[in-house]
């Protein structure tokens, strides 16, 4: 069972589940980031939910601009606004008599693990990061998988998106998914994840700004990597993953220092991490391990 609840960052309203565990507290936490245009019924609310059976108090919320959460323009991808999302979120935790306030975590899962690293890194009541088949972008791997002149034509063309928008111009918006076509998340995996009853959601729509494309290839959430020590980290990664890469993950784990562990999964596609078994026990029991050793 899960609690809807709110808290407040930059002067938004944002929504959550949280979900406490029997016995007697007060008990570490988890604070959950995750997909791209992901909500809090999808992907974290699951992960939310299996990880607080094993006895932590989790927070899966909306990000400002998706799902419950307030914020616009909607369906819009704000990388610092999801770090500010996730520092108000370890406020709120730590305001329940039910949270121990010196043991929370920080777990991200696909896009949310970038952000849960480079998060997790910079605020010293985070204790301890988690990355499940998670993205780490940055953008010297980005201007390398599409090209020096791909990259810039990316960066000029999504430039001329919001200048129009500055000059009052509607906000530009194509589908997150889509069975052929454009779509920001192009391809039958994503498609069969978020285009079928698999992640149907309320809070969900097939939607996202063509500006928030920019903000996926300029971020740099790999950094975190350089800047987690002495915290300890967990990468969680399947061994095939065409959407959030295997070299990635093997990155950001060398750019951690110790303590560190990362687990290679024997999922064959990015989405198996999303809610297929047995990968989803097999990522929550690693987690749940390496936290009961380390928060």
């Amino acid at each position: 069972m899960s609690d809807r609840v709110e808290f407040t960052a930059d002067g938004l309203t944002l929504v959550g589940d949280l979900r406490v565990p029997q016995g007697e507290g007060p008990h570490p936490a988890l604070v959950f980031t995750g997909p791209f245009t992901g909500v809090k019924e999808q992907v974290t609310g699951l992960y939310a939910a299996r990880l607080a059976e094993a006895g932590y108090v989790t927070l899966a919320f909306d990000h400002r601009n998706f799902g419950e959460s307030g914020g616009t323009p909607r369906r819009h991808e704000d990388p610092q606004g999801k770090l500010a999302d996730l520092r108000a979120a370890v406020s709120y935790l730590r305001g329940l008599p039910s949270v121990d306030p010196g043991r929370i975590g920080a777990v991200g899962i696909c896009l949310g693990g970038g952000y849960a690293l480079r998060f997790a890194a910079f605020d010293p009541r985070v204790k301890a990061f988690v990355g499940i088949a998670g993205a780490y972008n940055n953008p010297y791997a980005m201007r390398s998988g599409m090209s020096d002149e791909g990259y810039q034509q990316a960066l000029t063309g999504l430039t001329d998106v919001l200048e129009g928008q500055d000059r009052g111009e509607a906000v530009d918006y194509l589908p997150a998914v889509a069975a052929e076509g454009e779509a920001a998340m192009g391809g039958d995996e994503p498609y069969a994840y978020y285009g079928t009853e698999r992640s149907a959601s309320p809070g969900w729509a097939n939607e996202v700004t063509r500006a928030s494309i920019r903000e996926l290839i300029t971020m740099d959430n790999m950094m975190g990597a350089d800047f987690l020590s002495p915290k300890p980290g967990l990468v969680v990664h399947g061994v095939v993953d065409r959407f959030c890469s295997p070299e990635g993950a093997e990155e950001a784990y060398k750019r951690m220092d110790e303590p560190k562990r990362i687990v290679w999964l024997d999922a064959r596609l990015h989405i198996d991490l999303y809610d297929t078994e047995p990968h989803v026990s097999r990522a929550v029991e690693e987690t749940a391990r390496f936290l009961g050793e380390h928060l």
